[in-house]
């Protein structure tokens, strides 16, 4: 199998969590600096979350790439809890130590993360060598983990709008290199 290139890309800022907010004009403008960023990575497809601020990360890449952006609902972001959380950060951390861990109605991060990986193992089977990804910090982190088990809940913390990481796989190994 020939090498994979894959762009884990988190969106740009946004206005709000809600699966329609937008992205503040900082984060056009951040959307415009991941294209440049990007632009001469020999990207032959886009996939991302359905969600606004997630999608419109990526169109400036799109538009100048001529790509196509797919659109797949299993890279949104993970619900924690339907329940307001007294302290969501230590909720957070510790579903990031116990995988099954699993709040009123919310997702553990193993099912999470299943999702998200079913859509890095297709990308991983597809005829195109090098495709972006475009999804929610939470679930970003959770890929990268399955990469890499040490990722966790700093790693999370410490995530930036937008955020890249690259990961190369050849021969069954990956590879993992922040950008941002």
């Amino acid at each position: 199998m020939m090498s994979r290139v894959l762009y884990l890309v988190r969106h740009c800022q946004a206005t709000g969590q809600d699966p329609d907010a937008p992205l503040t004009e900082l984060g056009k403008q951040q959307a415009i600096a991941l294209a440049k960023q990007l632009s001469e990575a020999q990207i032959q497809r886009i996939v991302s979350s359905p969600f606004v601020r997630a999608y419109e990360s990526i169109v400036p890449l799109a538009e100048q790439l001529n790509l196509a952006i797919e659109v797949d609902d299993r890279l949104i972001e993970r619900v924690l809890s339907s329940a307001l959380l007294e302290d969501w950060r230590k909720c957070l951390e510790a579903t990031f130590v116990d995988l099954d861990l699993c709040f009123e109605g919310g997702e553990s991060s193993r099912r999470a993360m299943m999702r998200g990986v079913a859509v890095v193992n297709e990308a991983m089977q597809q005829a195109t060598n090098s495709t972006v990804i475009v999804t929610h910090g939470n679930l970003m982190t959770l890929i990268l983990k399955h990469f890499d088990g040490r990722i966790g809940y700093p790693e999370w913390e410490s995530l930036q709008n937008p955020d890249v990481y690259r990961t190369q796989t050849e021969k069954g190994k990956s590879q993992i290199d922040r950008m941002i």
